[in-house]
């Protein structure tokens, strides 16, 4: 029985610090497809030296759509696409060859836990692990939604399977530059549903983000990882605030200029 091809797909802007060892973690597969949008540092230079194949695109739309421009350069029959701070792990490329080696099951997509690092520590509840995201798939019939944000695989009602193995995620080696991004996908996530038609209050801004610190530290277990899950609750609610607040600015704004 032959072998699948396998692509892993990348988007990256700006990344050179990081792609390195994302890329080593990589190599082993038949193509590594990177989209590029629009990197000024070494992020170019580091992809050659690693034989990715190359494309650009500078127009952002969105996470999901710069995802699906990245998946249509991919030959593979299957894509598992994966992030520049994000390293996959021997247990889990010997996961991913499994299912590529076997023949193809219909309606089946592949989940793998994320082992999320936070100032200097990788997570062990919060919700940050096992955090099981839908990497693999088969590249002719799945695709990534158009969300600018939080962008996720529609896979409709195929079965979602397990993988063994992490996927290692950098997500947080410096507070403030964090930070920034949180406020950055707070922005983008308001943006999008006020697009959508969806309107927010102050009530709901301060409810909501009172329910996300009380889920991370409590119902996620966020007490167990001790003063980081602490910390992480609140940029949690703090991060949750910032959505529905921005939400609620955007509905002011709009009524400001009727």
């Amino acid at each position: 029985m032959d072998k699948k091809r396998l692509s892993i797909v990348i988007i990256a802007k700006n990344e050179a610090e990081l792609i390195g060892d994302c890329l080593m973690s990589a190599e082993w597969a038949d193509e590594i497809v990177l989209l590029d949008g629009g990197s000024s540092d070494d992020t170019l230079a580091i992809a050659q030296a690693h034989s990715a194949k190359i494309f650009t695109n500078t127009q952002w739309q969105g996470y999901g759509k710069q995802r699906q421009i990245a998946q249509s350069h991919a030959s593979g029959d299957y894509v598992f696409m994966i992030d520049a701070d994000e390293r996959i792990t021997p247990e889990l490329r010997h996961s991913i060859e499994q299912i590529i080696t076997n023949q193809p099951q219909p309606k089946q997509v592949y989940s793998c836990a994320r082992r999320n690092f936070f100032l200097g520590k990788f997570m062990r509840h919060s919700g940050w692990y096992p955090d099981r995201t839908i990497r693999l798939y088969q590249n002719s019939l799945y695709h990534y939604n158009d969300n600018l944000v939080h962008e996720s695989l529609d896979y409709s009602d195929a079965q979602v399977i397990p993988l063994e193995g992490d996927l290692l995620h950098l997500t947080c080696r410096d507070y403030f530059v964090f930070q920034r991004k949180q406020f950055s996908y707070a922005e983008s996530w308001a943006q999008q549903n006020h697009l959508r038609g969806k309107r927010s209050s102050m009530a709901s801004a301060v409810s909501h983000s009172i329910g996300a610190f009380f889920k991370t530290l409590i119902i996620r277990r966020g007490f167990a990882d001790g003063k980081r899950g602490f910390l992480l609750a609140c940029i949690n609610a703090q991060y949750t605030f910032n959505k529905y607040a921005a939400l609620w600015a955007l509905g002011q704004q709009q009524k400001g200029e009727k």
